[in-house]
């Protein structure tokens, strides 16, 4: 299936002068040097802070050591079933959408039972698939969310030391690698009427979150040792369930946010804004992708996908956008940039699209699988030259990476599936609405 869409710049006439000039310098100091993706430069002047050191040999984070949901390494199997390829399958109870994480050989990740009046994080050893431990966050009122979200949405961070898990309503909680409390935090009630759903981010020393709702909306950072609040912004947003994500712009940090109709960077030290662009749709999920020089930030709801210059001050809608997509991205899964294309799956019409990263043209659409109104919720992985696109139902579609849409087949694992899969030394995590699965070579 081929179809096109239009690409139009984001930018008044004066913009479009100033976006001109400030291109040129941008140029001229390498702003727009890649990103580290497949076949760019690994230390560009814009990037995503990536993991290093021992955890980038594992899946530490919310879309892995990248943050991007990229894959290095050989021998992932690309075909499976509920029992093909399958090494072990363990149950997990209770219900959430957290995506697993990994460390060593521990997998980590949250659950919520009796009516979502129990909340924990659960452990289980990555060789075997035995369940380690539970540890469950100290009680409070559950927040109230959507079907689709549940009480045990936010995917855990580990540093090797500590596993911080965010509960919403309940709180921020540290615990050690062996599930001892550490710490805990209170975050006060959360009115989002779908729920909270937004992972931790881990800075230097901080964990940094962000929670958007009717009233008391903020970003805030936390010490990972303590718990101690470090810095909190009001923020003027009333709804939302991202996650923020670190980026290098040449010589400085900045913590970007996309939420309710705008983009904003903060200092990631202090909590300051920097900058802020305009653009999104109401409602906002997937967390942006770095490369070439620019984020790419999608919408909800099939709105716009923005491609914004980072590194500006005040209001930069009319100066820093590079290209945007009039319409087509994805209400919940995120974006994924893998060498020169970016892809996006609009989960309201199980539709795929590629675009040139560095220009924003369409270069193809296909569909996957049927029409369904949200029903992808996972986001996507790239890997060995292709893509994979998991739908609501446990069906991954493997596509090759390319300029042109070639579906090689799909797997499927017969039940549902929202969680991100976790993937290192060759084998895939994949969490169901049951099980906790081991996909790889036997």
């Amino acid at each position: 299936m081929m179809v096109g869409h239009g690409v139009r710049a984001r930018r008044s006439p004066q913009g479009r002068i100033l976006a001109a000039v400030a291109s040129v310098g941008l140029i001229a100091s390498g702003y727009q040097s890649a990103a580290p993706v497949a076949g760019q430069a690994a230390e560009p002047a814009v990037r995503m802070i990536a993991e290093d050191g021992e955890a980038a040999r594992y899946w530490t984070r919310w879309r892995g050591p990248s943050g991007q949901g990229l894959v290095d390494g050989k021998g992932y199997p690309d075909t499976w079933s509920a029992t093909q390829n399958v090494v072990w399958k363990v149950p997990v109870p209770g219900s959430g959408h957290s995506s697993p994480i990994v460390w060593r050989d521990q997998i980590f990740l949250t659950t919520a039972t009796d009516d979502g009046n129990r909340a924990s994080i659960l452990a289980y050893r990555r060789s075997d698939g035995q369940r380690l431990w539970e540890t469950a966050v100290p009680p409070g009122a559950p927040d109230r969310p959507h079907s689709k979200n549940g009480y045990a949405s936010a995917t855990v961070a580990t540093d090797g030391q500590r596993v911080y898990a965010s509960f919403g309503g309940r709180g921020l909680m540290a615990v050690d690698m062996s599930g001892k409390q550490v710490w805990h935090a209170a975050i006060g009630r959360v009115e989002n009427y779908h729920g909270p759903a937004g992972s931790p981010l881990l800075y230097k020393n901080s964990v940094i979150l962000y929670q958007d709702q009717r009233s008391g909306s903020f970003v805030a950072a936390f010490d990972k040792a303590t718990g101690k609040p470090l810095w909190k912004t009001p923020r003027d947003a009333q709804v939302g369930w991202g996650t923020p994500i670190a980026i290098r712009v040449i010589d400085h940090d900045e913590l970007i946010v996309h939420g309710q109709n705008r983009v904003v960077a903060y200092n990631p030290d202090t909590g300051a804004e920097l900058w802020r662009c305009g653009g999104s749709t109401f409602e906002v999920i997937p967390t942006p992708v770095v490369g070439y020089g620019m984020l790419f930030c999608s919408s909800g709801r099939a709105g716009p996908t923005l491609a914004i210059r980072p590194g500006g001050k005040g209001d930069v809608t009319n100066t820093h956008v590079a290209w945007t997509t009039p319409r087509g991205s994805p209400f919940v899964p995120s974006p994924i940039l893998s060498g020169d294309l970016l892809y996006t799956i609009n989960d309201m019409q199980s539709i795929v699209s590629a675009f040139d990263a560095r220009t924003g043209a369409s270069l193809w659409q296909g569909r996957l699988g049927v029409a369904t109104r949200e029903g992808f919720s996972a986001s996507p992985v790239a890997l060995d030259g292709k893509v994979f696109f998991t739908n609501d139902e446990g069906d991954t579609f493997v596509l090759r990476a390319g300029k042109t849409f070639e579906l090689l087949h799909v797997n499927r694992i017969g039940e549902q599936t929202l969680a991100s899969p976790a993937l290192v030394d060759g084998r895939w995590y994949i969490r169901t609405a049951q099980h906790l699965y081991a996909i790889g070579a036997k």
